[in-house]
């Protein structure tokens, strides 16, 4: 610690929860808020999109408040699509929370159709994982009781 241990047997057990909880308080100073990793702050909205203007049927989607477990889930679900020419993401900074995908398709498709048909598609899978756990959890629950 930055003091001696005359200054610690001076305290009372009061002063020094005090004192130990200003410094565990204060040495994360920089760092956001918990809940900045996940709200999306008023006027700011959840999915921005710019066309590539250098590649045809290329755009980027910024996400914003979501990090790799999005991103890798959207990124594979784009590449089950066969119009989907390249699909990519990235975190632009560990204190910035949003990330960045990329998508190109063929002449057939277009990048915010694969988007949305992609964001259908897991949110389809993730229904159907809910209904088969629920169920589950249900069998068990008879089983057990």
């Amino acid at each position: 610690p930055a003091f001696s241990s005359d200054f610690r047997s001076n305290c009372s057990p009061y002063e020094l929860a005090r004192f130990d909880h200003h410094l565990l308080r204060h040495s994360n100073m920089n760092a956001p808020d918990r809940y900045e990793r996940f709200v999306v702050p008023e006027g700011m909205t959840k999915v921005s999109y710019q066309r590539d203007m250098k590649i045809m049927n290329a755009a980027t989607f910024t996400i914003e408040r979501e990090d790799h477990t999005i991103g890798n889930v959207l990124r594979m679900q784009l590449h089950r699509d066969p119009n989907v020419l390249f699909a990519g993401y990235k975190l632009p900074h560990p204190l910035q929370y949003k990330i960045i995908v990329k998508v190109q398709t063929t002449s057939q498709s277009s990048p915010m159709q694969a988007y949305k048909q992609a964001i259908n598609d897991l949110d389809k899978e993730l229904d159907h994982l809910r209904h088969v756990f629920e169920a589950e959890v249900e069998q068990k629950k008879t089983e057990f009781y």
